[in-house]
């Protein structure tokens, strides 16, 4: 049996008060509809579609950043949910079973979607409602049964003072009969208050209807508010830190801490307040990263210490040290046993084993060899303001302080610069480079004699 997808996102989300449409809105740094997504690729649909509608130009921007097939419909007017559905009609066609699905709400998962579908297979309905118990069911579509078995999901509104204390709710995710379903839409009217079609009403047009209650009530929770983002943010918070600590992860206390949910980290690894890790980072075992850190699609090797480090695209491999104040940017990768200090920024750069970088130090678009040491004030200048060139440092290289490497330029293995050089042209392996003016003496400047009588 094939099975597709279909992803509402073309709401405007009118109380978000945003310019961008509301699936776009972001949790933990992750657009809301990233997350759906990232659900209905991994449990692997035959086909997946987005409705989109508000400003979709800006959505259909966001998924072209996205790995595999992901169709894409427009949903000219906002008629409600029913008519965003119909605008798939080629995607809903072409399979048997197709699961519909809210882009804002980010915390859908696999076990549910799973669950659901061999519950839908089982019990032979047309449609199959997704559901979910709460504490506070307030504002939601109430699920009403006879006995075990579903008959209707009732608005909020229409709701009689004892359907209103129905705890179990309709999540706004559905399984269909393709057939079904196709035959259903076409029957729909706007005959209520908003004047919208409404998907929900194809449960009573189909007829053969069933209601699969999750055992994850957050699959219900989407934001409508800035308020209510931040919740879905707080929730996602915590759910990370519960997942990371079972998998041996530590914190000392959780205060600024903000890891995102596809981020994995190793056992024995401590995290410090105030340390923001994001995207597709990957953190090895025994790690203390933090405090005041921010890393963002890396990869971080056994044993390495960051502290107050900035890094994005970059790999760090076992046993490194680097920071306080210390910035990795893209392209970098740092070797085995590398030292970085205080004031250090690294950009596009490869730096070989056990090097040392100590201090106020900059290196871009460098290939550094093993055993190298920088003194403090190090520069290699990579760009002459058309194009950008690479500097080459050999092993056991020793440059020294304030030395300018005028790239491009090669140092040797096992090499010295002397301080305060700037060097220009290349030099040979075992050997000294001072590139120094001669020093000038001029006695009695005018300049002292006047800040001094001032």
């Amino acid at each position: 049996m094939s099975i597709g997808c279909v992803i509402l996102a073309g709401g405007e989300g009118k109380r978000m008060m945003s310019e961008r449409p509301k699936v776009l809105c972001g949790v933990l740094k992750k657009p809301m509809l990233g997350w759906v997504l990232d659900t209905a690729m991994s449990f692997g649909f035959d086909e997946i579609g987005v409705v989109t509608g508000y400003k979709s130009e800006l959505t259909e921007e966001y998924l072209q950043t996205r790995s595999g097939n992901i169709s894409t419909f427009y949903q000219e007017k906002r008629l409600g949910t029913g008519d965003a559905v119909k605008q798939a009609l080629e995607l809903i066609s072409g399979v048997d079973c197709v699961c519909v699905l809210c882009g804002d709400a980010p915390f859908i998962d696999k076990e549910t979607l799973r669950g659901s579908l061999e519950f839908h297979k089982s019990s032979g309905a047309g449609v199959t409602v997704i559901t979910a118990k709460l504490d506070d069911p307030t504002g939601y579509g109430r699920i009403i049964r006879d006995g075990d078995r579903f008959t209707a999901i009732r608005e909020q509104k229409d709701c009689s003072p004892e359907e209103a204390k129905i705890c179990e709710v309709n999540s706004g995710a559905y399984w269909f009969n393709s057939k079904a379903l196709i035959s259903a839409l076409p029957k729909l009217t706007t005959n209520n208050a908003n004047g919208e079609f409404y998907l929900t009403d194809c449960v009573q047009i189909i007829g053969s209807a069933a209601a699969f209650t999750s055992e994850n009530p957050d699959i219900v929770l989407g934001a409508n508010t800035r308020r209510g983002l931040l919740e879905l943010n707080e929730k996602a918070r915590q759910k990370v830190f519960e997942r990371l600590m079972d998998e041996g992860v530590s914190f000392i206390t959780t205060d600024g801490i903000i890891i995102g949910a596809d981020v994995k980290i190793g056992c024995d690894t401590l995290i410090l307040p105030n340390t923001v890790i994001l995207g597709k980072t990957k953190i090895g075992k025994g790690c203390e990263i933090g405090a005041n850190s921010h890393i963002e699609d890396c990869v971080i090797g056994d044993n390495v210490t960051l502290d107050n480090v900035k890094a994005c695209e970059a790999v760090i491999e076992d046993n490194v040290k680097i920071g306080p104040f210390a910035q990795l940017r893209p392209g970098t990768t740092i070797r085995k046993g590398v030292k970085i200090g205080d004031f250090v920024e690294i950009k596009n750069s490869d730096i070989g084993e056990n090097t040392a970088v100590a201090h106020l130090t900059y290196l871009g678009d460098s290939d550094v060899g093993r055993g190298v040491n920088f003194g403090c004030g190090c520069v290699t200048a990579n760009y002459d303001g058309v194009n950008k060139f690479r500097t080459e440092i050999g092993d056991h290289a020793f440059i020294g302080c304030n030395t300018n490497l005028i790239a491009p330029v090669k140092i040797g293995e096992n090499a010295t610069t002397g301080a305060g050089s700037t060097i220009t042209r290349e030099v040979p392996p075992n050997s000294l480079a001072v590139e120094r003016s001669q020093t000038r003496i001029i006695e009695n400047w005018q300049k002292n004699f006047k800040r001094k009588k001032k």
